[in-house]
Parts: C-alpha cells; structure tokens; sequence
C-alpha cells in the first residue's frame, strides 16, 4: 500500500514540475496575451465627458440664411472665474475618434504672441478634406487648420500646457486643431478671439474655454462653443459659432462638400 501511494504522489509530483517548466518558458507569450486583453478594454471604454450645453448644440441643424453664431445661455460665460489660480492650459483628450474635445485656459497678458510667429502646420485633423473654389468672385481654400484657442493667445505654453517662458504658441497640437471652415475661423471666430486678446491687452486675466462640437460619430464639427470671463467680469461672451462657409455645403459625417450656391451665412 506504501509503494502505491509514494508512486501516486511521485506522479503528481512529475505532472507540477512538467506545468511549471511550460509556464516559465512562456511566461512571455501568457503575459502578452493578460496585456493585450487588458489594453483592448482600456481603449473601448475611454470616453470624454461633455457638457450639458454642448450635447444640446448637437441637436441643432443650420440652415441656410441664419446668423453665424448665437448666444449660449443668454450670452453669459457659465464658467467661475474664483476657481482659476495658476496660468496654464488644461487640454481635453482626443476621443476614441481622434476628435478634438475642450480646451480651457487661464490667460494672463504675458501669453499674447503675434501671428505672424507662427510656422506651417501639417496635422489633418478628423474630417479633412481640402478644395480650393471660388466662391461669389473670390479663390478661397475652404477649410482652415482652426485653433480651439488661438494661437495669439497662447504664447509661453509648451505643448502639454504648461507655462514655459521659451515656448511661442500653440502650434500643430492636434488636441487643439479641428476642420474648420474658412468663414468661420476668419471672420466669426475672429470676432471672440478678438475681444479675449483686448481684455488680456488691456492686464485683464482671462478664463477661455472652446469646445468642438459633433453629431454622434460625424467627424467634422458642426460649430464651436465659445466663452470666456475676465477675473472682473468685464468681459463676458458665451456663443456657438457655425461651422459653416457660404457657397459650400458639408457632409460633417465625412468632411467631404459640394458647391450649393443657395447656401447663405448671415454676419450678425
């Protein structure tokens, strides 16, 4: 009965050492293959938090003939001044797209940069697809490399924003480059940026947010929402800005547009 039972136990001792000479051998491939599964769940469940206003721009068409951009909660800034200390810029991760989110920024006069520092830039953002028409007399490319917040105000930020005092702009950072009509970026956008460089201009600190906003999976925006409030409240603006460009219509699911001379923007 002893023999039986020492050859039982020598068995299993046999069948342990065979198991542990396999796993030591391919620990690496075992060890791929927990990384692989546990990476695949990280990456399908990344999501990006959006505002409540933002989900309900959204639901909004344009149509042709309406005003280039429209208050957002009556035209005042949502944001809390009180609760921006440090100059820096926060930018929102691409989604699971590649799409840009939300940039927000605490602005200080020291960050303003002329435009005319600026390089090339090569980034495509989701929905790029360039034409050159001529739209009522004038050759125009219609799509622009568009700043969620413009280079000229984000001088001495590295590309993580952080305050770097060697640093120019904001420059091919695809967290803050979307496809942008050139209508929109040159004349609508231009009109906020603006009023953010005369308050920084004039020593004033400034909370500056702009986020892209799509239609569920589409990959070009359909606008912007833009705010942003001085420390002393004397500027304030809260806006959603089309992303529109008169002559041209946009597929925003892909990019992609056609001529449609019946397609009008108002300039509020």
């Amino acid at each position: 009965m002893k023999k039986r039972r020492y050859s039982k136990q020598s068995a299993w001792l046999l069948i342990l050492l065979a198991a542990f000479l396999f796993l030591s051998r391919n620990s690496g491939t075992i060890q791929q293959l927990f990384k692989g599964n546990i990476g695949a769940g990280i990456q399908s469940a990344k999501t990006v938090k959006k505002s409540v206003s933002d989900d309900k721009l959204a639901e909004l068409t344009f149509k042709s003939g309406e005003s280039a951009y429209i208050n957002v909660n009556n035209g005042r800034s949502d944001l809390d001044p009180t609760q921006w200390k440090q100059n820096k810029i926060d930018y929102g991760q691409l989604d699971s797209l590649n799409r840009t989110t939300e940039n927000i920024a605490f602005l200080e006069r020291r960050n303003l940069v002329k435009s005319n520092t600026r390089t090339r830039q090569v980034w495509n953002p989701t929905g790029w697809h360039q034409k050159r028409l001529s739209i009522d007399g004038r050759q125009i490319e219609i799509l622009n490399r568009g700043h969620l917040l413009a280079y000229s105000v984000t001088g001495k930020f590295d590309k993580d924003g952080n305050f770097n005092q060697n640093e120019l702009g904001s420059l091919d950072n695809p967290k803050n480059l979307a496809t942008q009509t050139e209508f929109s970026n040159q004349r609508t956008m231009q009109i906020f940026e603006e009023r953010v460089r005369n308050a920084l201009a004039q020593n004033k600190k400034v909370i500056y947010k702009v986020s892209t906003v799509f239609k569920g999976d589409d990959l070009m925006p359909i606008g912007y929402h833009s705010q942003a409030i001085s420390t002393d409240g004397s500027l304030n603006f809260n806006v959603f800005i089309w992303n529109v460009e008169p002559g041209v219509q946009f597929d925003y699911k892909t990019g992609r547009s056609t001529v449609d001379r019946n397609m009008r923007v108002a300039e509020n």
